[in-house]
């Protein structure tokens, strides 16, 4: 098991229980190497252990990501389906997600540059002309420029329901604003597809009271990791590599809203937790 944290000034290696300081990591060089395991294996050979990591990881620690793209895939649940087509229902749109579900080509859209994403522990953000807003907790999958994925870390795809709701066309500027995604808190690095009973958790908590939970196993999810991946690097390249949400199975009802002040803690267990409040 290895786990790769971007922190502000360097990296942090975790492998075989230990933590290790790589002080000099260009980190779009580092997850851009598509035999990544061996070579941070070999980097740390010899190094010693970390051993205030804990404190390092609260002051320091960032979303793991530089000049990668994010982007996110839709309706892979069939929960998700169900959740398009409610919301689109009075607009006229709710077949479109019908078609896509069960269409070759999935749904995959752009969702935010660097600048609006947050590490665990930051802020993440609802539209101010928004009235339903809900939080997608994802699995992501990290991509090397060449397209091979070297592991996967947890996303929260913010979302405006109600906009999107309105009108299919609307969903970019349903879920691309500042603040709209956080991912985190790490990178787990494997060579292994994930089980298929790998667990998505989400808590939604305000003034110290889950008000929302639920969970799914990535089994649920439709599509094929690598058909996503080649999709997406089909006619476009990523010269830093990307980072691809793969949908969520956990969507809150029309009787759930966000709310300035909630805490929200997204668990996959052999990644960790990512942690947002919302501003």
């Amino acid at each position: 098991m290895m786990k790769l944290y971007k922190l502000k000034q360097g990296v942090l290696v975790e492998f075989d229980g230990n933590r290790y300081w790589l002080d000099t990591a260009d980190w779009d060089e580092l997850v851009n190497d598509d035999q990544i395991i061996r070579t941070l294996k070999d980097r740390v050979r010899g190094q010693s252990p970390v051993h205030d990591w804990e404190d390092l990881l609260a002051e320091q620690i960032d979303a793991p990501m530089q000049g990668q793209e994010l982007w996110a895939s839709g309706v892979t649940y069939e929960r998700s389906r169900q959740g398009r087509q409610e919301e689109s229902q009075k607009s006229g749109g709710a077949d479109f997600y019908a078609r896509v579900y069960e269409a070759e080509r999935p749904e995959l859209f752009f969702k935010a540059p660097r600048h609006r994403v947050v590490g665990t522990g930051g802020v993440v953000r609802i539209r101010a002309d928004s009235e339903w807003d809900v939080p997608e907790p994802e699995l992501v999958l990290a991509i090397t420029r060449s397209g091979k994925i070297i592991g996967y870390s947890i996303g929260n795809d913010m979302s405006s329901r109600s906009i999107e709701g309105e009108n299919p066309l609307y969903l970019p500027q349903a879920k691309c604003y500042d603040g709209c995604a956080a991912l985190g808190p790490c990178i787990y690095l494997t060579d292994q597809p994930l089980p298929g009973d790998t667990r998505i958790e989400l808590s939604i908590c305000r003034a110290g009271e889950e008000v929302f939970g639920g969970d799914v196993e990535i089994s649920r999810i439709k599509r094929k990791f690598e058909d996503l991946v080649a999709f997406l690097y089909r006619e476009c390249s990523f010269p830093n590599g990307a980072l691809l949400m793969t949908g969520t199975g956990i969507v809150p009802g029309s009787d759930f809203t966000l709310q300035s002040g909630d805490e929200i803690l997204i668990t996959i267990a052999c990644i960790g937790t990512l942690v947002n409040r919302v501003a």
